[in-house]
C-alpha cells in the first residue's frame, strides 16, 4: 500500500496489516482501493486499500537518500553505466578518479561492470575513450519507493509524479 501524507505527497509503502491498523484506528483514509480484492472477517468485509492518506500531517525532514553502494546500483538499475550490461557482477566506479581529485558523490559515482571498470582504470571516461550511457544524479526517495515494489500499481502513478 502506498502511504500518502495529508498533503498527498508519497511517504512510504506498507503492508496490508499496517494499512488496516491505520484505517481502523482512524489515522488514515482510503484514497484508492483494489476492486478485485477484499479483507474478510467472519462478520465483515473490508475493501483492500491500494493508496491510503494519513488523517494528520506528518512533518518529515527532507528525505535524503544515503549514498551507499546498494543505492548507487539501484539508481543505475543494476546496469553498467558504460556498456549497459546487467548480467555480470557490478562494481562502483569514480567518473573522476579519486587520484585526480574525484570525490564520493552521487554525481561522481556510477555502477560499472568489472570489465569496463578495469578498462577505464585510473582515467576519466574521455581519456579512456568511453562514454557514459547514463547521467549520474542525486535520487529522491520517490525513486526508491518505486524501485522497492515488484510491480507498480497503476493507482499509485498520479501520486508518485509518474503520470
Amino acid at each position: 500500500m502506498l502511504v500518502l501524507n495529508q498533503s498527498y505527497e508519497p511517504l512510504t509503502i506498507c503492508n496490508i496489516k499496517k494499512a488496516l491498523i491505520l484505517l481502523l484506528l482512524g489515522k488514515a483514509e482510503i484514497v484508492s482501493k483494489d476492486k478485485k480484492k477484499s479483507v474478510r472477517t467472519i462478520h465483515r468485509s473490508f475493501p483492500w486499500p491500494s493508496v491510503i492518506r494519513l488523517a494528520s500531517y506528518i512533518s518529515v525532514p527532507y528525505k535524503k537518500v544515503v549514498l551507499t553502494r546498494k543505492n548507487i546500483l539501484r539508481r543505475d538499475e543494476f546496469k553498467c553505466a558504460y556498456c549497459g550490461r546487467s548480467d555480470i557482477p557490478l562494481t562502483i566506479d569514480h567518473i573522476v578518479p579519486k587520484a585526480k581529485g574525484g570525490i564520493d558523490s552521487w554525481e561522481n559515482l556510477v555502477a560499472a561492470c568489472t570489465v569496463c571498470n578495469n578498462k577505464k582504470g585510473d582515467r576519466s571516461p574521455n581519456d579512456a575513450h568511453m562514454h557514459l550511457l547514463i547521467k549520474p544524479f542525486t535520487p529522491n526517495h520517490i525513486l526508491f519507493i518505486k524501485n522497492s515494489v515488484r510491480k507498480l500499481d497503476e493507482s499509485w502513478k498520479q501520486y508518485m509524479y509518474l503520470s
